[in-house]
């Protein structure tokens, strides 16, 4: 009997947004933990400048160092036919023989931010016919943008806070006036973010007119679209939702920030902040984050994984949905992984199953009489 084919999973990292460095992590730990006797690991680094690298070796790939080389062969992607990517094997050469191909099962990217969470590759991948883990074009750039995230959640009666957005140019036209107006309708205090970053980078809190000016030149810095939206005294809670079309929530875990957010700084350079697993809550709590979870994963045609946020008001113990991020943290300290390792899923167990997952809904897209 023949043995089993190992799949050929490539695993795509780093990116050109502002959360590279999360991403190395994110990679490592997946690296570290995937079943070699199941798969085969194919390292694909992208730069910050952009280049596609294969890092050559990734059994000798034991650290952050390790992933943050440029060497490697040149590769691209787009074409359907190849079952995988172009791999250039000398770059003074441009003749096409000098490339060959590199059959790839399934990719899995875990790339955060811009140019890898926000849809944009989602697309690439998608006309090079290439299955891919976690959501789509659709819910990968709805998930990123925090003001049409909040749009599509309130369409579908799910809470969320209060909130107004500009553009960076009306600004810079009209500073005074969007202050006034964030005074008026919003009010202090308020957190001021920029709309498509992820891991709180940008993100400040305003409580004055002064701060918030302040807050809102951090965030154009970052995107041209800019949320401002009211801050309410809550804990932080968080869920992780596995599955395509009959998804499944984990247990709920809360954030302990050390800061007085959780932001950048607390999330991945303070060993202050903590992470209970599972959340002190009552049970009928748990289970409406767990559903609002499955019905926000949902609501933006989510796929195979994402991580849904919370606010737990405090005086009152409402609800409110912050957002979902579709291709969550995978470093050892992330969120996702601990909630479902806590639900009965170990890490690599997790990764089998975003793998499986993702071939199933390329199975099914194939169903489509456009893919035919």
């Amino acid at each position: 009997m023949k043995p089993k084919q190992k799949v050929r999973v490539a695993i795509l990292f780093g990116g050109r947004s502002t959360e590279h460095e999360v991403s190395l992590n994110s990679a490592l730990s997946i690296l570290k933990n995937i079943d070699r006797s199941k798969y085969v690991v194919i390292p694909v680094k992208i730069s910050k400048a952009g280049q596609w690298r294969l890092l050559p070796n990734p059994e000798r790939l034991h650290s952050v160092e390790d992933l943050q080389s440029d060497d490697g062969d040149l590769l691209f992607a787009g074409d359907p036919l190849t079952n995988g990517f172009y791999r250039i094997l000398k770059e003074s050469e441009k003749d096409a023989s000098m490339c060959s191909s590199l059959q790839i099962d399934v990719v899995f990217p875990i790339l955060h931010g811009t140019f890898g969470e926000d849809g944009s590759l989602q697309g690439l991948l998608s006309m090079a016919d290439l299955p891919c883990v976690g959501g789509g074009v659709l819910a990968s750039s709805i998930g990123m943008d925090k003001i049409l995230m909040k749009q599509v959640f309130f369409q579908n009666d799910l809470p969320a806070t209060d909130y107004l957005w500009f553009l960076r140019k009306d600004w810079e036209q009209s500073d005074e006036k969007i202050q006034n107006g964030v005074q008026k309708e919003i009010g202090f205090p308020c957190f001021v973010k920029p709309a498509n970053t992820g891991s709180s980078v940008g993100v400040c809190k305003a409580c004055n007119l002064s701060e918030l000016a302040e807050c809102i030149e951090l965030a154009v810095r970052y995107d041209r679209k800019i949320l401002v939206e009211k801050a309410i005294d809550a804990r932080e809670l968080e869920c992780s939702v596995l599955g395509n079309d009959d998804p499944k929530a984990s247990v709920v875990g809360e954030i302990i920030p050390a800061n007085e957010f959780y932001d950048y700084e607390a999330k991945y350079h303070s060993d202050q902040s903590q992470t209970l697993v599972p959340a002190d809550l009552p049970e009928d709590i748990s289970k409406n984050v767990q559903w609002l979870a499955v019905s926000a994963y949902k609501a933006i045609d989510c796929a195979g994984m994402g991580r849904v946020d919370f606010f737990l008001e405090r005086e009152t113990n409402r609800l409110f949905v912050n957002e979902i991020n579709t291709i969550p943290g995978f470093t050892p300290i992330s969120m996702y992984p601990k909630l479902w390792e806590a639900s009965g899923i170990s890490y690599s167990e997790l990764i089998d199953r975003l793998i499986e997952l993702a071939l199933e809904r390329h199975r099914d897209i194939h169903h489509s009489a456009y893919q035919k």
